[in-house]
C-alpha cells in the first residue's frame, strides 16, 4: 500500500472522545488527557490518532499529528458508498460496513460515524458488534475501509473482465 502526503490534503478533524487520566503519586494526583482524533478530506481519505499530555488542546493537537501518519484511501462507488459489504475487526470490536443506495444517509453510531464522514462516505449502513470501546470500533471501521476493493480492482486479480465478474 502506497502512503499518502498529508500535506497535499485539506484535512478536517474531528475529536472522538477525550479520556481523563489520573496517576495518584506521592504528592497527590496528577491529571492528564488522552484524545481520540479522526482526520479526512471528506473525498476517501482518513485516519485516526491517539494524543496523551497534560493539555486538552495539546492532546488534540498531537492526536491530529498521529493520525496523519496513518491516512488511508478509501474505495468509494458513483453514490458515495461502497461496492461490497466488509466486517472491519480491531481487538474485540467488529463493524459490519454494508452498502446502501443512493439517499440512505449514513446508519452508524457514534465513533464509527465521525470516520465515515470525513472519509466522504454518504450512503452506508453499519453495526458495531463486540466491544464498544471507542478507539477500538474507530480502528476497526478504519481497517475494515481499507479492505474495501473496486470491481476491477477484483476483476484484474482474477484475471477476468468486469462484465465477466458482475456477470
Amino acid at each position: 500500500m502506497k502512503k499518502i502526503d498529508p500535506s497535499t490534503l485539506d484535512l478536517k478533524d474531528k475529536v472522538v472522545t477525550i479520556n481523563r487520566v489520573t496517576k495518584v503519586v506521592k504528592g497527590g494526583r496528577t491529571m492528564r488527557f488522552a484524545a481520540l482524533v479522526v482526520v479526512g478530506d471528506g473525498d476517501g481519505h482518513v485516519g485516526c490518532g491517539m494524543g496523551k499530555a497534560a493539555e486538552i488542546p495539546e492532546a488534540i493537537r498531537k492526536g491530529k499529528e498521529d493520525a496523519m501518519k496513518n491516512i488511508i484511501k478509501v474505495e468509494r462507488n458513483e453514490a458515495d458508498s461502497l461496492f461490497h459489504g466488509i466486517t472491519g475487526s480491531y481487538g474485540s470490536a467488529n463493524v459490519l460496513l454494508m452498502p446502501a443506495p443512493e439517499g440512505t444517509g449514513i446508519i452508524a453510531g457514534g465513533p464509527a460515524r465521525a470516520v465515515l464522514e470525513l472519509a466522504g462516505i454518504r450512503n452506508i449502513r453499519t453495526k458495531s458488534l463486540g466491544s464498544n470501546n471507542k478507539r477500538n470500533v474507530v480502528s476497526a471501521t478504519i481497517e475494515g475501509l481499507s479492505r474495501a476493493t473496486t470491481p476491477e480492482a477484483v476483476a484484474k486479480l482474477r484475471g477476468i473482465t468486469v462484465e465477466e465478474l458482475l456477470g
